[in-house]
């Protein structure tokens, strides 16, 4: 099946002011694309003119847009059409635990406390509940049920500062949330955790389920690669669309501003793309692209 994204914001500043955009689809995914979804930035005052950026991968691999938005603001859009197989993320119940001392280097991190992942704080409460559990891919599944009953799902309760460990005591939140808590946790039981955020679109659940296209997800290393859960549901949702990973939120924030501004619009679209799926090869699956008018300069 093939997913149309993408999304308006439209931000106004009084002065001049870089913006640091972390909202293209992330380079593992990129293939996927089947329409291009290039970001449009217009200055507000002069919507004919384009606000130019420079494109850099930041450390941990997600792509990045720096620009430097004139006074009176600037208007950001992209859209797009990307490849998706129509199915629920891989499941690997025989997936195990690594020990930390066989972990490779650049796993570490993802083991430590990070700003919005306090595991000293839930270290005790991770080793009460989960010791007895086996180890590896069940020991996941069962934080992740923890978290999906522990929590109330409420986006408009959500917060750009909250903690792990404020989630767990107020018991509420949105999907963001949902990954720090199942994160933390992971990560006291020496499981390798990051956070994901991207595109979520609402299908096999209701319309309304999320606040909007946006979500947030998490990946735990075991056996010998990342593997996706999603806490904030209770079975495996259909359509994860990566646009960057980190420790927490805090490493991959969709937009920065370095100077005052005010958002007076902001869209997602994060949908299916009706009549179009399930291409079973790569031939096919560009066959299908075209006759559903999903290619890049097919006037879709």
């Amino acid at each position: 099946m093939h997913i149309r994204y993408g999304y308006r914001i439209d931000m106004l500043c009084d002065e001049p002011m870089p913006l640091l955009a972390m909202m293209d689809i992330h380079p593992s995914r990129r293939s996927d694309i089947t329409m291009a979804d290039a970001l449009v930035a217009r200055q507000t005052r002069n919507p004919r003119e384009s606000v130019p950026s420079v494109e850099f991968l930041d450390g941990f691999g997600n792509l990045c847009r720096w620009l430097m938005v004139p006074a009176g603001g600037v208007i950001l859009r992209a859209r797009g059409i990307i490849y998706h197989s129509g199915f629920a993320e891989e499941q690997g119940p025989g997936a195990e635990a690594i020990a930390p001392e066989r972990l490779a280097p650049d796993l570490l991190p993802f083991l430590r406390a990070s700003r919005f992942c306090e595991t000293d704080k839930l270290a005790a409460t991770a080793r009460e509940r989960f010791s007895s559990v086996e180890s590896g891919w069940a020991r996941v599944v069962s934080i992740c049920d923890f978290v999906h009953q522990h929590l109330r799902y409420n986006a408009r309760l959500a917060t750009s500062s909250r903690s792990a460990f404020e989630v767990f005591e107020e018991e509420t939140g949105a999907s963001r949330d949902y990954a720090h808590l199942a994160i933390t946790l992971c990560r006291c039981m020496d499981v390798p955790a990051r956070y994901c955020t991207g595109y979520l679109p609402p299908i096999g659940v209701d319309k309304d389920y999320r606040e909007d296209g946006f979500s947030a997800w998490f990946e735990a290393y075991l056996g010998d690669r990342w593997w996706t859960f999603d806490a904030s549901d209770a079975l495996p949702r259909i359509g994860h669309v990566l646009i960057a990973r980190g420790r927490d939120a805090s490493e991959v924030p969709g937009l920065t501003p370095f100077g005052p501004q005010r958002t007076v619009h902001f869209q997602v679209i994060a949908e299916e793309v009706d009549g179009a799926r399930f291409p079973i090869s790569s031939a096919s699956r560009r066959e299908h692209s075209a006759r559903h008018g999903l290619l890049s300069g097919s006037g879709r």
